[in-house]
């Protein structure tokens, strides 16, 4: 029952170095998250009468597959000028002559002057290759009321084939989008 027990003594460290152990073949890799379900999507009814409608918001903006050029800038009263330049720079460096510089200086204008007033404290201004033509949006950056006003104006400008407006979670975002075919030439009927 009882055994005899052994003095060792006090321990003496070893007169050779301990083994160490070999460093390992792979690095360590963190736990990889489980994939994510995609949520399952039905179809809601249209509200009746007297019952709220469900807003969704929009999808942030995503341009692939084409030139882009973007620039943000200070909401201030010569961000215009400052867009202008940089919108003529871009659609000249990739080597269109249409829409002319006018009509162009004018639609930016028309666009960062619209956003500007939203006041905000920047703009976002994205241009575009688009089907050989040119999309130009401007982003306010402010929560605002979409203006019906500025579209019969762009709408006015030659060369513009469509435009819109509309709020997003990015703030206002207004659009442009312009030809880069010359304008024909017209003959007197004989």
């Amino acid at each position: 029952m009882n055994e005899p027990t052994e003095n060792k003594g006090p321990k003496v460290p070893p007169s050779y170095p301990p083994r160490t152990p070999p460093p390992q073949k792979k690095p360590v890799e963190a736990p990889r998250p489980a994939p994510e379900t995609k949520p399952v999507t039905t179809a809601l009814p249209l509200p009746g009468p007297g019952q709220a409608r469900l807003e969704t918001r929009r999808p942030r903006m995503a341009v692939r597959n084409r030139r882009v050029s973007n620039w943000v800038l200070a909401a201030d009263p010569w961000a215009a000028g400052k867009a202008v330049r940089h919108v003529t720079q871009a659609v000249r460096g990739w080597e269109y002559s249409h829409p002319r510089d006018g009509h162009l200086r004018e639609t930016v204008r028309l666009l960062v002057d619209a956003a500007v007033k939203d006041a905000g404290k920047r703009v976002s201004v994205h241009l575009a290759d688009q089907d050989g033509m040119l999309l130009v949006v401007v982003l306010s950056h402010a929560e605002a009321e979409p203006d019906q006003t500025v579209l019969t104006t762009l709408a006015g400008v030659t060369g513009t084939v469509s435009c819109g407006t509309d709020a997003s979670d990015e703030g206002r975002r207004i659009w442009a989008l312009l030809s880069t075919e010359p304008p024909r030439s017209r003959t007197p009927a004989a």
